[in-house]
C-alpha cells in the first residue's frame, strides 16, 4: 500500500508499529516525529523510519495516516493542534492510548470537521521500552482493540486494519466506555492493587527486617506488575477516574465481606470464596494474550553446586534461546524450583523446556 504514514511517538509501541507497516507495506513513507530528537535520531539510524521530522504540523498535512504513539494528555495536545492543521483529504488519525473516552472526545473537533479519528489501543507491551526495543512481533495474536465513532465508515476501519495488518493482531471493535470498563477492570485496577501490595510490605518491613529476603519469591512475582512506569500509571489512573472509583468502591465492599467472613470463622465460606476464585482463574485461556503482557517463566529445580547457573545458560546459549531474565528463589513456599529464567515468547520458554529437558535431568516447571 502506497501512502506516507506519520508515527508521533518513537518509543516501544510507535516503533513496533513502524516496523510492522515498514514490512507489509514496503513502498509507504514512513515520518518519525518524536519530542526526544534523540530517538528519532535512532529510529532513523535502525531504519525503524525512513526519515525523521522536525515539525509536527508540516509532517502531518502530507501524511495519510497519523499514528499517535504517546501518553493520552500529550495525545489529546495533539488532537487539538490536529484540528487547527490543514490535513489531506481522506487522512486516517488514530492512536494507542490505554484510555478511550477522553480521547474520543478530544477527537471531537477533528470528527465535526470531517476528518477521520479511530481510536486504538493495542495491548501489548515489553519489559524494555524505547525504539531500540521495537520489533514486529510485539502485537502478533495481541487484541488491538479500536473504538471508532459513529461517523467512521466501515471503508475506513477496513483501511486501517489493512495498513496494521502486519501487526498479526487480532482486531476488536468496542464502545470507549466499553474500552475504559473493560480495561479498567483487567488491566489498571489490577495495576493499583499490585502497588498497595508492594506498600503494604513496604510499610511492614519498617519493623521486620525479614520481610524484604522474604518477599523475594513469589510475592515478587504476583506484584510484578507494579514495577511499570509510574509516570504512565499516573496518567492512565487519573485518565480513567470515573470507572477506577467504581471499581476500587466495589473492591471495598469485597473486602469487608472477606474480612467478615473471617472474623465470623466461617471457614465454608471462606473455602469457597478460594474455590471460586480458583474455578474462575483455571478457566481462563492459559495461551491467549489479554491486557497485560503475558510473563513466560520456566522453574528449574537446580541442584546447589558451583557453576550451575553457568550450564543451564551455557545450555540456552547453545541453542541459541534468548532469555529476559533469571533469578534465584530463595523462598519457595507454593513455588516449584530454585532457578527461574523468564522469557519473551512462549515458544522460547517451550524452546527451553525441551532443551532442558534433553540435556539435564532437573525437574521443570511451567506456571
Amino acid at each position: 500500500m502506497k501512502g506516507t504514514v506519520l508515527i508521533v511517538g518513537l518509543g516501544l509501541i510507535g516503533g513496533s508499529l513502524s516496523l510492522c507497516i515498514k514490512q507489509s507495506h514496503p513502498e509507504a513513507n514512513i515520518i518519525g516525529y518524536d519530542t526526544n530528537e534523540r530517538e528519532t535520531r535512532l529510529a532513523s539510524a535502525m531504519g525503524v523510519i525512513d526519515e525523521g521530522s522536525l515539525s509536527f504540523q508540516s509532517s502531518a498535512e502530507c501524511a495519510d495516516l497519523i499514528i499517535l504513539a504517546t501518553p493520552v494528555f500529550q495525545t489529546k495536545k495533539l488532537l487539538q493542534e490536529l484540528s487547527q492543521f490543514t490535513l489531506k483529504n481522506g487522512v486516517i488519525i488514530t492512536d494507542t492510548g490505554s484510555t478511550k473516552a477522553s480521547i474520543m472526545e478530544s477527537a471531537q473537533e477533528l470528527l465535526e470537521k470531517g476528518i477521520i479519528f479511530i481510536g486504538g489501543h493495542p495491548m501489548a507491551g515489553s519489559h524494555k521500552s524505547g525504539v531500540a526495543a521495537a520489533k514486529t512481533l510485539l502485537f502478533e495474536n495481541a487484541f488491538y482493540l479500536l473504538t471508532p465513532s459513529k461517523e467512521t465508515s466501515r471503508q475506513a476501519l477496513i483501511e486501517l486494519q489493512y495498513w496494521l495488518e502486519g501487526t498479526r493482531a487480532k482486531f476488536l471493535e468496542v464502545d470507549a466506555l466499553e474500552h475504559d470498563e473493560l480495561t479498567g477492570a483487567i488491566s489498571h485496577f489490577p495495576h493499583i492493587v499490585a502497588a498497595s501490595l508492594v506498600h503494604q510490605v513496604k510499610f511492614a518491613s519498617e519493623t521486620s527486617p525479614h520481610l524484604k529476603r522474604l518477599a523475594a519469591g513469589g510475592f515478587r512475582d504476583i506484584t510484578r506488575i507494579a514495577s511499570s512506569s509510574p509516570i504512565m500509571w499516573k496518567d492512565i489512573s487519573l485518565q480513567n477516574k470515573n470507572v477506577l472509583l467504581h471499581i476500587l468502591e466495589k473492591w471495598k465492599v469485597e473486602m469487608e465481606r472477606v474480612m467478615d467472613m473471617i472474623q465470623q470463622e466461617d471457614a465454608e465460606k471462606v473455602e469457597a470464596y478460594f474455590a471460586d476464585a480458583k474455578q474462575f482463574r483455571d478457566e481462563l485461556p492459559v495461551k491467549a494474550k489479554g491486557a497485560i503482557p503475558s510473563f513466560y517463566d520456566l522453574y528449574v529445580d537446580i541442584p546447589d553446586y558451583p557453576g550451575i547457573i553457568s550450564e543451564v545458560t551455557g545450555y540456552l546459549a547453545e541453542e541459541r534461546i534468548s532469555l529476559t531474565n533469571i533469578r534465584i528463589m530463595e523462598t519457595r513456599e507454593d513455588i516449584y524450583g530454585v532457578l527461574v529464567i523468564s522469557f519473551q515468547t512462549s515458544k522460547d520458554r517451550e524452546r527451553a523446556r525441551v532443551c532442558l529437558s534433553n540435556k539435564t535431568s532437573y525437574e521443570l516447571f511451567l506456571t
